[in-house]
């Protein structure tokens, strides 16, 4: 994917969440903190192959009128498949299906190739602590991160960013 939609973290869950990064490189399981390029922690709304400027404008309409919930990060787990990755997935409720809803009707028709794993139905929204890792380290990150606290992420900002240069326009602020 070439664009995804993020909402990153206030302050507070931002350093919470690099605290669990901290304790998963100490483990010696890779984190994404640990990669080149400054990884901010946040939840992925939607993602596509491009979201275009008329996108862009629709959404922070939408945006505007919309009240954010704060994310419940509290569920320790993984995704099935081949690429292994270690995640706090996020509790779900009807505050934040509402908006993520509303994301998706404001992007509706306007984006290039969106990815259906963000479609309202389908999402799984989490927090990606550790990515592409082998079993043994899925593993001793489980160990490293147990029990896991819950962390409250207030949403300080949204923003599109491009997946490959990690550039990102913000589209909300609160």
């Amino acid at each position: 994917m070439a664009h995804a939609l993020a909402a990153f973290f206030d302050d507070t869950a931002e350093a919470e969440i690099r605290t669990l990064w901290r304790r998963l490189d100490d483990a010696g399981v890779p984190s994404l903190g640990a990669r080149p390029g400054g990884h901010r922690p946040h939840v992925t709304l939607a993602a596509a192959g491009g979201i275009p400027a008329a996108a862009r404008q629709a959404l922070r309409a939408e945006l505007r009128l919309l009240s954010i919930p704060d994310l419940w990060l509290h569920t320790l787990g993984t995704f099935p498949g081949e690429d292994r990755i270690l995640l706090l997935g996020a509790v779900v409720d009807t505050e934040l299906l509402a908006v993520h809803s509303a994301v998706h009707d404001a992007l509706a028709g306007k984006v290039a190739h969106p990815s259906a794993y963000y479609f309202p139905g389908a999402w799984i929204p989490h927090c990606t602590l550790a990515q592409g890792i082998t079993d043994d380290q899925l593993a001793a990150g489980f160990r490293a991160l147990q029990p896991p606290e819950p962390v409250r992420a207030g949403v300080s900002e949204i923003a599109i960013v491009d997946t490959r240069t990690g550039d990102a326009e913000t589209v909300l602020t609160r």
